[in-house]
């Protein structure tokens, strides 16, 4: 799986996997979803974002954790 909107420059953020270079990290992104915001929440929080911006953060993150195995705890 491919993702245009998404890059990652070891010069910038540390590395980390940001929203077309704009120093808008995908997992703050993602987070702000899981927090519950919605698209037009986080696109007035990030007018340099578009929709497809965030739709295509969260398939990022969803390949992520299938490509990862993550501690979970287990429920009593």
């Amino acid at each position: 799986m491919t993702f245009a909107r998404i890059t990652v420059n070891p010069e910038q953020m540390g590395g980390v996997p940001v929203i077309r270079g704009l120093r808008i990290p995908v997992a703050t992104v993602v987070g702000m979803v899981a927090d519950g915001m919605t698209t037009a929440e986080i696109l007035k929080a990030f007018p340099d974002l578009v929709e497809e911006d965030v739709r295509e953060a969260l398939r990022y993150a969803a390949e992520a954790v299938r490509e990862r195995e993550l501690p979970l705890s287990v429920g009593a």
